[in-house]
């Protein structure tokens, strides 16, 4: 059985588990680079039994799919994968097999942003290395208003913190309604209402058809121009080029972003240019604790796949 780590960015995944578990006989490759082109991917992997995904780094349509003669096994981390085609593994009887998480990264990652943002920790970090001293004003949370566009278990995790700041918290999504968000400490407001009123803006929604986009630039000119928004949950959600038009007029006070429609971040990419935002290599779930996981169940799911009994199915 021939194994393939992908995308090991952090070369980590041959500590966080016991590898030496596989049955004997088995191979086991880890990539720690991300494979661009399609040909180089498929040329690689095509020897491969078992693959290993980290989250949706690599994507996995059909096409990819189709040409990979020998693969078997499917692992994903994390319990969903929108960047896997699971009709053409089903197609193929090629289980697909995800993992536990770790249920809090995420909603400490958007903290760590809006921190950044309102306490101009970056701006001010640069400043004081390059010899200045206090270059602006940072602004307070207490009284501020958090508007959450989503309220499920991250939105839910982003609220308590907002509430111990003292700051008002609203919520709306599509299916919100005002039992569910005062459950969270949040009273729901219309889309308009959150977008125009509210002194940080983060998105907490899962993508699909009908979130996609749920962002656009009726909703980032409705912003208040001493507001902040911040995205830790996917790019999808945002029109990224009304969200860079508002960022370069300066219509809002800043963004922070741990997403993009392109990862990893091109080196050109107009966002880098910009200083008004702050920028994380999507790092929402990359911690020890979360890949000791991911790993640790990754493993399970092949031993058990290999033993006839596959667990965690997404297909």
């Amino acid at each position: 059985m021939k194994i393939a780590i992908l995308d090991d960015y952090q070369r980590v995944a041959r500590d966080l588990a016991d590898w030496s578990r596989l049955p004997p006989g088995s191979e086991l490759v880890v990539f720690d680079r991300h494979m661009e082109g399609t040909d180089e991917l498929l040329a690689t992997l095509a020897p491969f039994d078992v693959l290993v995904l980290m989250r949706e780094r690599t994507p996995l349509p059909a096409s990819r799919i189709e040409n990979l003669p020998n693969l078997r096994l499917l692992v994903t981390t994390g319990g969903r994968n929108a960047a896997i085609d699971l009709a053409a593994c089903r197609a193929r009887n090629i289980p697909v097999s995800g993992t536990g998480t770790v249920g809090t990264p995420t909603a400490e990652l958007t903290w760590g942003l809006i921190l950044a943002l309102v306490k101009r920790i970056p701006a001010e970090d640069r400043a004081i290395r390059a010899g200045a001293w206090q270059t602006g004003l940072t602004e307070g949370l207490a009284g501020k208003r958090l508007g959450l566009v989503g309220l499920g278990k991250l939105g839910t995790q982003v609220a308590r913190v907002g509430q111990a700041f003292g700051m008002e918290v609203v919520a709306w999504s599509q299916n919100l309604d005002d039992t569910r968000a005062a459950a969270a400490g949040a009273r729901r407001v219309s889309k308009g209402e959150l977008f125009a009123t509210a002194d940080v803006v983060s998105l907490h929604l899962v993508l699909g058809e009908r979130t996609l986009g749920v962002v656009g630039p009726e909703e980032l000119a409705a912003m208040k121009t001493t507001a902040f928004f911040v995205n830790t949950s996917r790019a999808g959600l945002v029109d990224m080029e009304a969200l860079l038009a508002t960022l370069r007029e300066g219509r809002i006070a800043g963004a922070g972003l741990d997403v993009f429609p392109e990862e990893p971040l091109p080196a050109a990419h107009p966002l880098l240019a910009l200083p008004n935002v702050v920028l994380t290599p999507h790092l929402g779930y990359v911690t020890r604790e979360n890949y000791a996981v991911f790993y640790r169940d990754a493993l399970e799911d092949i031993l058990a796949w290999h033993a006839g009994a596959p667990v965690r199915l997404l297909t």
